[in-house]
């Protein structure tokens, strides 16, 4: 039974594809500026079964683009804020939580404790980031992973295209090295935008543990980032083009 509230993306994409929808399970690591976004926008898309992962809290810096950060919120688990919207959106949905620091075991035991239909890399934290695409290829998981979407200021230049076909962006290029290190050259598809940063919107911190940098970012770059990043998952899961 299709629910009322889904009945515009029925209208879009027919009975058949709605019901395997809600069918799918699917894994989002990182619900920052653009993993929160996506999760969203996939649960509003109708998937059944959604696992979110995040360890963070809320901090008033995030407000100018992060979907669970407000006034009102700061300081409350970032995943725990995201599941009470993403349940008011879905009553029906099928939602794990897992309030984890995402490392090389956790991580493992994650990825090994279901079948997934799609996994999420939205980390922004490198060594976690390239441990889980490479779990994800070593257990033929389909995956998308985000790249960076701060100091950049053009939606119009966001693709979706194959790590291996990307340049100008930082966190791209250091992936990339790691990953051939490991001998994955390409396979791996990744929504990122070719727009050169301002380096000088880029500060060197030792506050902001484990990432080593702060980077500007506009509002809605990283939730472009995030859609465009949901649309990949959704498209995949209906083998449309």
């Amino acid at each position: 039974m299709i629910p009322y509230w889904m009945s515009r993306t029925q209208l879009m994409l027919g009975d058949e594809s709605v019901e395997k929808l809600m069918q799918k399970n699917v894994l989002v690591i990182g619900l920052g500026g653009v993993g929160g976004i996506c999760a969203e926008m996939i649960a509003r898309a109708g998937i059944g079964k959604l696992t979110i992962v995040d360890n963070d809290t809320i901090d008033a810096s995030n407000i100018n683009r992060q979907i669970p950060a407000l006034h009102s919120t700061i300081k409350m688990s970032k995943a725990k804020v995201l599941a009470a919207r993403l349940l008011d959106i879905n009553p029906e949905l099928d939602l794990t939580v897992k309030e984890v620091y995402i490392k090389e075991d956790i991580t493992t035991a994650l990825l090994e404790s279901a079948s997934w239909d799609y996994v999420v890399d939205c980390i922004d934290t490198l060594s976690s980031k390239v441990f889980l695409i490479k779990k994800c290829f070593d257990m033929k998981l389909p995956i998308v992973s985000s790249m960076g979407a701060g100091g950049k200021v053009d939606p119009s230049q966001i693709k979706v295209t194959d790590l291996s076909k990307t340049h100008e962006c930082n966190l791209a290029r250091y992936v990339r090295k790691r990953l051939q290190a490991l001998g994955i050259k390409k396979g791996l598809k990744v929504v990122f935008s070719p727009e050169k940063p301002d380096q000088s919107r880029i500060i060197e911190t030792e506050n902001a543990f484990p990432k080593k940098s702060i980077i500007g970012t506009l509002s809605y770059m990283p939730a472009i980032f995030g859609c465009t990043v949901a649309s990949v998952v959704i498209r995949d899961l209906l083998a449309i083009d």
